[in-house]
């Protein structure tokens, strides 16, 4: 029988950015530096993120802060659809909602979002073969968070929906032999100043 570990998986949002398709900004910057700069003792196999330049360029900002980490990057990281439900999965009182909201995705971004969805899980999630605990980082987008998240908590396909990460924030997954997996932190952004808070959120939601 193959020995498993304890793998702990640290969720990042990238920092901000200007655009869709830009890279960070001067704020996201000083974002992913502070991030690395709380990270760096934690003792990661690896660092992998989303092909896209504000994933990738939080990503070496963090890595600059760590010890000889490699970084990894991934389509699988990145920043996709990763389910789209149908309207009897959703509550009545939110469907037509979440439906208008996911309205613009094509029938191949939908397909190919959810593939990626599945390989996420098969690559990022469960314990670990062998005797040493693992530690990754995954630098990546609001909707991948939100998935693992929900997949960690055994919620319904679509209740990734909704669940909104700050920039740079972390969230932090245990998956431990024979035991469900746990959240132990979400959208934690303890390491960023006030004025770093909270980048993309309307002032009512910042607490």
């Amino acid at each position: 029988m193959t020995d498993t570990a304890t793998r702990y998986l640290y969720l990042a949002r990238h920092g901000e950015a200007a655009s869709e398709e830009s890279g960070l900004t001067e704020r996201g910057r000083r974002q992913a530096m502070l991030l690395g700069e709380r990270l760096r003792e934690v003792p990661f196999a690896a660092v992998h993120h989303g092909p896209l330049p504000r994933a990738e360029q939080t990503a070496r900002l963090i890595g600059d802060q760590l010890r000889n980490v490699p970084l990894r990057v991934s389509e699988v990281a990145g920043d996709y659809v990763p389910y789209v439900p149908l309207r009897d999965e959703l509550p009545a009182e939110f469907a037509d909602f979440f439906l208008r909201f996911l309205s613009g995705a094509t029938e191949e971004e939908r397909e190919h979002g959810a593939a990626l969805a599945r390989q996420a899980l098969e690559m990022f999630t469960g314990p670990v073969n062998g005797e040493e605990d693992r530690h990754e980082l995954v630098v990546t987008h609001n909707f991948l968070v939100a998935w693992l998240v929900r997949d960690a908590m055994h919620a319904p396909h679509w209740r990734w929906l909704g669940l909104n990460h700050g920039n740079a924030a972390l969230t932090v997954i245990r998956y431990a032999p024979a035991r469900p997996a746990s959240v132990l932190v979400s959208n934690d952004i303890r390491h960023l100043p006030r004025e770093l808070r909270w980048t993309g959120f309307p002032p009512e939601v910042h607490v």
